[in-house]
């Protein structure tokens, strides 16, 4: 019984520093795939003269590993950028919320359904 509890309380310590873990990670794919997005946007740009709009943006461009967030474009002046990558289900509940990278490198966060009040640009996009 007494081995028992100790599984019991083990396993309420480390449950949520694994979440927290797992969901850091998936943040740092999304990093990534918005950083790979917007690398590609401006070798585009310098072999065209301006951005790709919308259904110019390769499908592959937008991937992000594990699938926990999704990356949308917009490009429509071919002036400018921003990609928004948005948790998806699995994800919600991270603290960051979504994250949004344009064209001048600015990096900010978005609120979502689950967390209206995301951590801070410093908190989510250098850890």
């Amino acid at each position: 019984m007494i081995v028992v509890a100790l599984v019991a309380i083990l396993a309420a310590i480390a449950l949520p520093s694994y979440t927290q873990y797992v969901q850091r990670s998936h943040r740092a794919n999304a990093r990534g795939a918005l950083l790979q997005a917007s690398q590609w946007m401006e070798r585009a740009a310098t072999a065209q003269g301006r951005y790709p709009v919308n259904a110019e943006i390769p499908a592959g461009v937008l991937a992000v590993e594990g699938g926990r967030y999704t990356v949308v474009a917009n490009s429509t002046t071919r002036a400018t950028y921003t990609f928004t990558a948005t948790p998806t289900v699995t994800q919600a509940s991270d603290a960051c919320g979504g994250f949004i990278l344009n064209q001048a490198g600015t990096r900010t966060q978005t609120s979502t359904s689950v967390v209206s009040t995301p951590l801070s640009p410093q908190e989510c996009w250098n850890r």
